[in-house]
């Protein structure tokens, strides 16, 4: 059996400066997946990518970061999350310092492997020390609200970052820019992060390598769709072997006397459905930026910054959006914010599903307040959702949970939105334009779709909460203070 020694809430006076460090943690990390999209025409005619091997600038931090998060979430909860929080931020760091050095393209794909190794260590430890840190109720719930705006807004404050440093200075700078804020992450941690239990038990080799190599070859198999399509025997093989070891990962976790991934995270039924709208949800999402991005610069001639900016009103709308959401959690029940919220997404996706060549901006800018106000809303609820009720023993590996069905949830969509794309461009009449057009709306619908669905299994599946802890989940912390009493002696 592991002891755990349960982390007690933060002083309040401490709060504000613990949230900032995590909320700037998870900025960077987020911001990271996106800031490079708008510099990859440079860093092709620098480094000498070829047009097919240009998306693994992408597709290198993806899959490192998704195939290790599993395994970085639970290394928080056995090494300590303050510890294993400072390591990921300080390999991304030195990763970050190394891409922007980099004079090839086999240097830049390293560092960027880099960069997601650092980022699956330290984005769960950063949800695990929230969840820990901020007692549940009002306290954390507005956490959460910053978090999410955050962990969201995150992408589209990459974009236009992007395109400032990209335009105005170097493409090497969207790489240097995390070096001045990790190691200014480094200290703050240090100073402001209280030490954390570790918990004690045998490391589950088994289930870190069927994890990382499950999930490695999931996300990989995705990635390839884009370029290979569904039937490409590598895309096939990929995704069968992803499924297999992910199989033999549950087999192995139900065994395994400390478990990576415990599975009675999956026994409260609304957590489990949270974790299923999340994966939608993004999936749903993630093709917006994609889509439009190139919608911008391509149909209406926009630069790299205006792009960038373009995309300010959703993340305006999600920034307030999510802190009303926060208020709200504490009257309102979860399923009527998240069916509110999904249907604020939906209609904001099928609004923008009409572009086309005559649309201007104002098409674009209506859609993207109603998708960040029903993200907002319903971010809030989803990830308090996954973490209520959690035992500290399995905070890291709930946290990981979260990261892993945002990353699995990205790469499916942008995947199944990519071929409705390239399906619908190849049968639509007209110009080369008219058929780009009629593809993104295409995929927009389709997006919507997904999120109609997302919206029908909250309303049907949740349950309302009887209590904000689980019985199980009270009994188990319970029993592992009490463990944690009788070996210290205290």
């Amino acid at each position: 059996m592991s002891i755990h020694t349960p982390a007690r809430p933060a002083a309040p006076s401490r709060r504000g400066l613990l949230l900032a460090v995590i909320l700037v943690a998870q900025l960077m990390l987020v911001l990271d997946a996106t800031i490079v999209n708008v510099a990859l025409p440079a860093i092709e005619v620098a480094l000498g990518f070829s047009t097919s091997s240009l998306s693994w600038v992408i597709s290198a931090y993806a899959l490192a970061f998704g195939g290790l998060l599993l395994l970085g979430a639970r290394a928080g909860d056995l090494l300590g999350r303050r510890r294993t929080f400072l390591g990921g931020i300080a390999v991304f760091t030195a990763a970050s310092m190394a891409g922007g050095l980099a004079t090839s393209a086999t240097a830049l794909l390293a560092a960027r492997a880099a960069q997601g190794a650092g980022a699956a260590f330290a984005a769960p430890a950063a949800l695990a020390l929230l969840s820990t840190l901020f007692p549940e109720g009002r306290e954390r719930m507005r956490a959460i609200g910053y978090y999410t705006a955050v962990s969201i807004g995150g992408s589209a404050v990459g974009l236009v970052a992007g395109g400032i440093l990209t335009q105005w200075a170097s493409w090497r700078w969207v790489m240097f820019v995390n070096a001045p804020v990790g190691l200014a992450l480094l200290v703050a941690a240090a100073v402001v992060l209280p030490a954390s239990a570790r918990t004690r038990g045998h490391f589950d080799l088994a289930g870190a390598v069927t994890s990382t190599l499950g999930m490695a070859s999931l996300v990989y198999g995705l990635i390839e769709t884009g370029a290979s399509g569904w039937t490409s025997p590598i895309t096939v093989a990929a995704l069968v072997a992803g499924a297999a070891l992910l199989a033999a990962f549950a087999l192995v976790e139900a065994r395994a006397a400390s478990p990576i991934t415990p599975l009675r995270l999956f026994r409260d039924r609304n957590r489990a459905i949270s974790y299923v709208a999340r994966l939608l949800m993004v999936a749903a999402m993630f093709g917006l930026f994609f889509f439009l991005t190139q919608f911008l610069q391509g149909e209406l001639g926009f630069s790299p910054l205006s792009t960038g900016l373009a995309f300010l009103p959703l993340t305006a709308c999600l920034f307030l959006s999510s802190q009303a959401s926060a208020r709200l959690a504490e009257r309102v029940p979860p399923r009527l914010l998240l069916v509110a919220g999904f249907t604020l997404s939906s209609a904001g996706l099928l609004w923008i599903s009409q572009l086309s060549l005559s649309s201007g901006y104002p098409s674009v800018f209506g859609p993207l307040m109603l998708v960040g106000l029903g993200n907002g809303l319903a971010f809030v609820p989803l990830t308090a959702l996954a973490l209520s009720g959690v035992a500290p023993v399995d905070a890291g590996a709930a946290s990981g949970l979260v990261n892993v069905t945002q990353q699995i949830g990205a790469a499916l969509g942008l995947a199944l939105l990519v071929t409705v794309f390239d399906a619908t461009t190849r049968t639509a009449d007209g110009t080369t334009h008219e058929a780009f057009v009629a593809g993104i709306d295409r995929s927009f619908t389709v997006a919507a779709v997904l999120l109609v669905t997302t919206m029908l299994i909250a309303a049907i599946g949740l349950r309302p909460a009887r209590s904000t802890r689980p019985a199980n989940d009270i009994d188990l912390e319970l029993e592992l203070e009490i463990a944690a009493v009788v070996e210290t002696g205290a």
